[in-house]
């Protein structure tokens, strides 16, 4: 069973006055993968997410990690704290990377996360989906035989590889590539959740405890 958590630690350096905003936020963006990708990577993880924000006067640059089998919370501490080495060590060779302080997140994702790559379909075998499927295109001769128009489809994911999945729906089993499917949302499943091992949402639970910052006080700059 996957363990979700995550580990928060405030790094950046005070400074007495922040710089003014601006710049291309793309780019600072674009510079914060080039230093943290390579760290999550060599620990065996798959950056799945990068975000900046702001929480008052601080940034907050949250790390969303994975990998095949889940990533458990000494894993999520493992990675937070070879980031904010990377980091440090990037700031002091090539200056600033997030102008001013900033409070480093790292997580794995949630069940709210949708599911737009291979390997998310594959690291949720088992679980029961919403996606839209997208009609295949058809050759003027085969469209009155093409169904018409995108449609829901609810299905358990019985198969994933790199190029299709099977869902197993109310129907039947069927299969699609994924150029036939939009973002693929798992649907929480109350009567299984005394299959879900306690002990993940306890050590959750303290994760999140570490030093938060208010919901509430963060406006997104970028996702």
């Amino acid at each position: 069973m996957t363990q979700r958590g995550r580990a928060t630690r405030p790094t950046g350096r005070p400074r007495g006055a922040e710089r003014p905003r601006g710049g291309d936020l793309a780019a600072r963006r674009d510079r914060l993968r080039a230093v943290i990708e390579p760290v999550v990577v060599a620990a065996g993880y798959d950056l799945e997410d990068l975000s900046v924000s702001r929480a008052g006067r601080r940034h907050v640059v949250r790390v969303i990690v994975d990998a095949d089998g889940g990533i458990n919370l000494d894993g999520v501490a493992d990675v937070s704290r070879a980031v904010s080495a990377a980091l440090d060590a990037a700031e002091e060779t090539g200056g600033d990377i997030v102008a001013g302080e900033y409070q480093l997140e790292v997580s794995s994702p949630g069940v709210d996360r949708p599911l737009t790559l291979p390997r998310h379909w594959r690291r949720n075998v088992g679980r029961l989906v919403k996606v839209t499927t997208r009609a295949a295109a058809a050759l003027p001769e085969q469209r009155a035989e093409q169904p018409a128009g995108d449609r829901q489809v609810t299905g358990r994911i019985v198969s994933a590889d790199d190029e299709r999945v099977v869902l197993e729906t109310d129907t039947g089993r069927a299969e699609w590539v994924y150029a036939q499917l939009g973002p693929g949302r798992v649907q929480v499943e109350f009567n299984r959740l005394d299959e879900i091992d306690e002990a993940e949402f306890d050590e959750a639970g303290d994760a999140g405890d570490s030093d938060e910052i208010d919901d509430e006080d963060v406006e997104d700059e970028e996702r």
